[in-house]
């Protein structure tokens, strides 16, 4: 194991040992018997200093056309989420399986346009062959682990939507734009590791 994988699961387990209130979440605005269970892939590079690998999804795409995501996509009939996430991975960005060095599932995030998405955190070496499909990936890039886990980082939003107050976070890192769902996710995560306070320590 790595230095970056030691640490990130002591910080995983000891986040996720007991409940945190004031998660982010859209399940207020979701849609009875609309919900399909989907996973994300949160896949740390384990450089000197970490990075966290983002897709652009394709601006022709059905389901948020555009937007910076992790890699991931549906569960499949009787996959488990870690198992979803990875093929996904595999899809999307030619990310080999074996090279991810998962850690476990952190919260799930239930959308407001009908997914349950369990994003599943891992630790992958720098330098990997990436290749974006360009069916389901515009482009991809890597975003620091500090600036994704500090608080300070993200600006807050709110619109009105669906008939109620929806807050939301965004942050411009080289010309693209990271808000909604992943910005959630990357929020409620950041919760569980108290990433920045670890690396004062």
């Amino acid at each position: 194991m790595t230095a970056l994988l030691d640490r990130l699961s002591e910080l995983f387990a000891r986040g996720h040992a007991q409940d945190i209130e004031g998660l982010m979440s859209d399940a207020r605005f979701a849609e009875a018997g609309r919900t399909a269970e989907a996973a994300v892939l949160i896949a740390v590079v384990d450089r000197p200093e970490p990075t966290v690998i983002l897709t652009q999804r394709p601006r022709t795409m059905k389901d948020h056309p555009g937007q910076v995501a992790f890699p991931g996509g549906k569960l499949e009939p009787g996959e488990a989420p870690v198992a979803a996430a990875l093929r996904e991975a595999q899809e999307e960005l030619a990310l080999d399986p074996a090279e991810v060095s998962v850690i476990g599932t952190t919260d799930r995030y239930q959308t407001g346009t009908g997914f349950d998405i369990t994003p599943v955190l891992g630790v992958v070496p720098p330098g990997l062959p990436l290749v974006a499909c360009e069916r389901e990936v515009e482009s991809w890039f890597e975003a620091p682990l500090d600036l994704l886990m500090n608080a300070r980082s993200w600006t807050r939003n709110e619109v009105f939507w669906k008939g109620a107050t929806r807050e939301y976070l965004e942050l411009d890192h080289g010309g693209y734009r990271i808000w909604g769902v992943t910005a959630a996710i990357c929020y409620n995560l950041s919760r569980r590791l108290a990433w920045l306070e670890a690396v004062r320590d």
